[in-house]
């Protein structure tokens, strides 16, 4: 009884599994517990094929009974004694055919065997995600026993047909032989009679058995494709809107696929039966016939459960997209763009046979002059198992073009209009499904994009498809813009902590979200109530808005500093005043790499030292743009900066990474090989050095290029979103105004904050490039005076 006490001690979702294949009388269970250690024992392979062996199986299985019912009697357990006399009842009625009843415990103990198999294969449902909440895992562990449980029930509805079948067969054979004979004895004729009509009787009680069981069956098949179409694969379409912008989830459709073809194998199966009842009637039927009333609508059923099932599984697979464009769904017309569509119900019968055909959506919005296009290429392909890693059936359209329709008067009706970024399009894709004697037409369609005619659209059009996806729960919703909603700042942080990670495999920490939150914002003790509306994403202050900024930092990083991000190296989003608070805080030497807060694409660093009153004195460089970036990486400017200290002696004032790693142990491994003179970086290092007036000292600002030494460039005192340069240096915070985010335009920066006290302070107008800014070949260069006492190298 090793198998009967393993499947005993399964966990309780196993256990179930169990309840539901003995929820009948063929073996009940409790014989199968009582006699367990007996019954793993025989030949039931074997008996199932040889008479005498079977019957003598079953006279030992009713002598077993006998003892059982003994004991029952000794310990006064009424039920017990009860039910076991029941089914020794039950069990007579194999008298003639003892080969059934083996074949029916055999068949109980291979399915016996499948739970245990499924038992061990522990890792079977969780393959959907990386990481599974346990509600998440425990959802798709109970889909996964119920269809366990449904093909187990489509088992136990192939075996009542054999028997319906083999009874049938028996009635029909002795009633045939019964009319050839001439029997003139009435009292025989009568006798005959009542023993055909007791045949006919259990053969209607069969039946009646049988569709009982279909009903049943499809019930639980309905509940089943509602947790699959308005469940699981509704979820998986949430996880591809959010996979689209960058978000950390597995959009595999493997095990959506393997229970889509689990389900509808079953119901082709039902249908099988169904067309075996009409054929059994077709043999014999009599007046009030069970099959004739109930089956017209339980094969209505069947049907409808197919198409809408059928009607889900068509999905597309991995969305439009162009192979250099920023991310999926920003389309330019006139660029090939690819998109794969797959049929969830993998039947290898239909390799080929099913063709897709793409098109844009009929279905015109009423907007005013919203475009119309149409799709090029290779426009139908048949589904296949071929371009698939999995064999799955997919149809994978490669080289598709938009072209945009021209026409004269008016487009829509509405006095409603959208910019070409904001103007949302689908594309939708056409099959028809044949199989047996069912034809369905099926139909899917992309989610909304953005058509552009331009490569400088494309980054606004981006900023469309990051909020549509991170909002949006409708995938059709072309007038998601006409009405805009606002995001919450959790989504809105989660967001744009994907792009990050997306970019260069590292999110944003929740000090960095912080940061941004206070730009937005302004202080607050919680954010999670606030919201960024759609203007002031990506509308408002155009060109420069959050969004390009924003954008601006993710280009810059993934093109020149991913490395550097992935490892953590760079604070990134750290404000001006808690640069200050946590540098002063550091031994002299710590610095820290931070973006600029308005210099789009910029990123600058700060160090502290100690100044000659003792006090630690937080400098700051110029930002460095793609323009530096792509002459010298930020490491080797990080190598090579130097200061010029008293006795004009070169130091590098960079020694500790914040909060306290070497220079060396941070950046080392990305140096080139030569340094100083030899290194192959210093031919693009040719600066000018400009000197500003403060309180009868000299200040110099570095690095700059030659443009801003000849008066161009200035950096005015306010900064992105309304920073107050000169605050408090204390204060970790920068002061916001009202309305932080975004001002009426995007300030120049004011990383380098440059004083403004003293006659003619930036001497730009009379200062020559030949007497007091030449050229030097070398590396950019602070010369502090030794009596500065501004907080700052500006």
């Amino acid at each position: 009884m090793a198998q009967w006490n393993r499947l005993c001690n399964l966990p309780a979702v196993y256990r179930q599994q169990l309840d539901e294949l003995y929820d009948k009388d063929v073996l009940p269970m409790e014989v199968r517990h009582y006699l367990a250690g007996w019954i793993e024992e025989q030949e039931w392979k074997r008996a199932a094929q040889d008479y005498d062996l079977a019957m003598v199986l079953y006279q030992v299985l009713l002598g077993n009974l006998d003892i059982q019912h003994s004991r029952f009697v000794h310990n006064v357990a009424f039920l017990q004694r009860h039910n076991i006399r029941r089914y020794k009842q039950n069990f007579q009625m194999y008298e003639d055919d003892p080969c059934v009843l083996a074949s029916n415990i055999l068949w109980y103990l291979e399915k016996e065997k499948d739970i245990l198999q499924n038992a061990d294969l522990t890792d079977q449902v969780h393959v959907l995600q990386i990481e599974q909440e346990a509600m998440e895992i425990s959802s798709q562990q109970d889909l996964e026993r119920k269809l366990i449980g449904l093909q187990n029930e489509v088992q136990c509805i192939k075996h009542a047909m054999s028997c319906l079948e083999e009874q049938q067969d028996e009635f029909d054979f002795k009633y045939q032989t019964f009319k050839m004979e001439v029997v003139t004895d009435e009292a025989v004729k009568n006798e005959q009679n009542k023993i055909f009509q007791v045949l006919i009787n259990r053969l209607n009680e069969c039946r009646k058995g049988v569709l009982v069981d279909l009903r049943k069956h499809l019930d639980k098949t309905e509940e089943l494709i509602n947790l699959l179409v308005k469940k699981e694969l509704v979820e998986w379409q949430r996880r591809q809107q959010r996979a689209c912008i960058g978000a950390p989830v597995s959009v595999c459709l493997e095990q959506l696929e393997k229970w889509f073809t689990r389900v509808a194998v079953c119901l082709f199966q039902v249908r099988d039966f169904l067309d075996k009842l009409d054929e059994l009637v077709g043999k014999v039927s009599y007046a009030n016939d069970p099959i004739k009333i109930k089956k017209p609508a339980l094969q209505q059923k069947t049907d409808k459960l197919l198409h809408d099932l059928l009607k889900s599984s068509f999905v597309v697979e991995s969305q439009p997209s162009m192979p250099q464009g920023k991310g999926a769904l920003v389309l330019r017309t006139n660029v090939q763009f690819s998109v794969k569509t797959r049929l969830l119900v993998k039947f290898p019968e239909l390799n080929h046979s099913m063709t897709v055909k793409v098109f844009m959506d009929r279905e015109v919005p009423q907007i005013k002059g919203y475009r119309r296009f149409n799709v090029l290429g290779t426009v139908t392909k048949a589904l296949n198992m071929v371009e698939s890693q999995n064999g799955g059936m997919v149809a994978d359209f490669r080289h598709l073009t938009l072209k945009e329709q021209k026409s004269s008067g008016g487009k829509g009706s509405s006095d409603i209009s959208l910019s070409v970024t904001e103007e949302l399009h689908i594309i939708c894709f056409d099959t028809v499904f044949q199989y047996k004697d069912l034809t369905v037409h099926l139909q899917a369609s992309s989610l909304p994009v953005v058509i552009i005619s331009n490569s400088s659209q494309q980054q606004s059009a981006w900023a469309s498809i990051l909020w549509f996806n991170m909002i949006s729960q409708d995938t059709k919703d072309v007038m998601f813009f006409t009405n805009c909603p606002a995001a919450t700042w959790p989504q809105f942080a989660e967001m744009l902590s994907w792009q990050f990670l997306a970019a260069a495999k590292r999110g944003l920490t929740e000090d960095q979200q912080q940061m941004i939150a206070r730009k937005l914002f302004g202080i607050k003790q919680d954010y999670d109530n606030c919201n960024v509306a759609w203007s002031k994403f990506s509308k408002e202050n155009s060109p420069d808005t959050f969004w390009v900024w924003f954008d601006g930092i993710l280009v810059m990083v993934k093109t020149f500093l991913e490395d550097l991000w992935r490892e953590g190296h760079i604070m990134g989003f750290v404000s001006k005043g808690k640069e200050k608070l946590l540098l002063k805080k550091k031994q002299s030497g710590t610095f820290l790499l931070r973006f600029s807060e308005s210099v789009i694409g910029g990123i600058t660093f700060s160090w502290v030292e100690t100044s000659l009153n003792g006090e630690p004195d937080v400098k700051t460089v110029q930002p460095f743009t793609k323009v530096d970036l792509m002459q010298i990486p930020l490491v080797e400017i990080i190598r090579n900066f130097q200061i010029l200290e008293a006795g004009n002696i070169p130091v590098n004032p960079l020694v500790y990474l914040y909060p306290n790693t070497s220079k060396e142990e941070a950046f080392a491994k990305y140096y080139s090989e030569e340094s100083g003179d030899k290194s192959p970086y210093i031919k693009y290092i040719k600066t000018k050095l400009v000197f500003v007036s403060k309180e009868n000292t000299l200040e110099a600002v570095s690095p700059v290029s030659s443009d801003v030494a000849q008066g161009e460039g200035l950096e005015p005192i306010t900064g992105l979103c309304g920073e107050v340069v000169g605050q408090d240096e204390d204060c970790p915070f920068e002061t916001f105004p009202d309305a932080p985010m975004l001002c009426d335009s995007l300030c120049p920066d004011e990383d380098f904050p440059m004083c403004l006290s003293g006659t003619d302070p930036f001497l730009y107008n009379s200062l020559t490039e030949d007497s007091v800014l030449p050229e030097l070949s070398g590396f950019q260069e602070f010369i502090s005076s030794p009596t500065q006492t501004c907080g700052s190298t500006f």
